[in-house]
Order: C-alpha cells, then structure tokens, then sequence
C-alpha cells in the first residue's frame, strides 16, 4: 500500500497510529481496579510538560494499523476496552469504536478534549489541560473530570473546568507523579474542604503494573 493511501485510511479512521496495546488494571479515576485492554494511539500537540508518555507525541513514530487488526488482539483478552493516548481525538474515533460495539466490549475514552469528540463511548474520562483547553460536545458528554495537580493554580483550574461538566460528571484530582510528595498533601485539604472532589491516584505505579 501507498504512502498517499495508507494516510487516506488514518484519515478516515480505517487506521490509527498504534502506539502499544496491554493488557492490565485500570490504575487511575472511577474504574480503578478494574482489568482492561488498552489502546495507546499516538499522536498529540497538548504539549504537557509533565507527560509521562512523551514518546506517545509524535504520529509518525508509530505505524499506521488497521482497525481490524487492533479490535482482533483486543477481544482475546477483555471486555473492557480503554482508548488512550496521546490524544486518541485527534483522529476519527468512530470506525474503531464501532468495531469494538460490534463486539460486545465497554468502550472507555481517556482524553484531554482538545479535538471534537468522535466515536461512540460506554465511559468518558475528560482530562483538561491548560494549553489546549477541550472543545465542544466533551463537557456534556463526560462521566468523570480528572484534573492533574501540578502546582496550586491547577487546584483554581479544576473549578473553572468543574463548572463546565455536566451536573452528573465525577470530579477527581490527582497528583502529577513526579510532585506527588508536594501536591497530595494540598489535594487530601482540598479533598477535605470540598467534598464533591475525589482523589484519584495512579495505583498501577504503585504497583508496578503498566
């Protein structure tokens, strides 16, 4: 297959950009505990400088792969399926998502929101970051708000986002890993302040899962 006519397939959603794909425990927000097949698609400009999936960014780095291939390996294993990224948006979502429907399998979205919400979806979780806020449809759509707590302003930002979700969204802040030491103590007072908040902790890192 051509170059010209692999990138009219991406376009089109027929293939995305995979990044990798495992199996293992949700770590993060409501489904935490919970095994999980996901699906790394790469590509995203968001730019966080905290990410901790940097090489996730850049699209080319990761080989266009069909969908039919990426929803073979993943009904072997689950019927929990997560979409994450990257930015999973910016591509057209919707052919992989109902390839996935097609299956039978729950489908979760991971997103920062930056791109207009495609596909089909059984969870949302929305992650909002300030220098690409999300756009259309996401905060009505979304079934958690997940915010990373960096520095104190992010604790500011949360409430700016948390205004904007719909009034049944779960909101959750969770400490960014490398400050963690700095930021839970700040979350847990807040948490205590403002009990409509949740924490939210990466617990695949503690334990030592993907």
């Amino acid at each position: 297959m051509i170059k010209d006519e692999v990138m009219i397939l991406v376009d089109q959603g027929l293939m995305l950009p995979l990044m990798e794909e495992f199996y293992t425990i949700q770590g993060e927000g409501f489904h935490k505990g919970t095994a999980a097949y996901f699906i790394r698609i790469g590509g995203c400009d968001v730019g966080c400088h905290w990410c901790d999936v940097k090489e996730s960014w850049n699209a080319a780095t990761h080989p266009p792969t069909p969908i039919e291939s990426i929803v073979g390996n993943a009904v072997k294993f689950s019927d929990t399926i997560v979409i994450t990224g990257g930015e999973p948006l910016t591509w057209d979502m919707g052919p992989l998502t109902s390839a996935l429907r097609f299956n039978n399998l729950k489908i979760h979205l991971e997103t920062s929101g930056a791109y207009p919400l495609t596909g089909s979806w059984d969870w949302i979780c929305l992650s909002p970051k300030k220098n690409k806020l999300p756009e259309g449809e996401i905060y009505d759509k979304a079934h958690e708000l997940k915010v990373i707590v960096y520095n104190r302003h992010d604790l500011v930002f949360a409430e700016e986002q948390a205004s904007l979700v719909n009034k049944d969204c779960i909101l959750y802040l969770q400490p960014e890993w490398s400050v963690r030491e700095k930021t839970i103590p700040w979350i847990v007072d807040y948490v205590m302040k403002n009990p409509r908040w949740k924490v939210s902790l990466q617990t695949h890192k503690y334990l030592n899962i993907p």
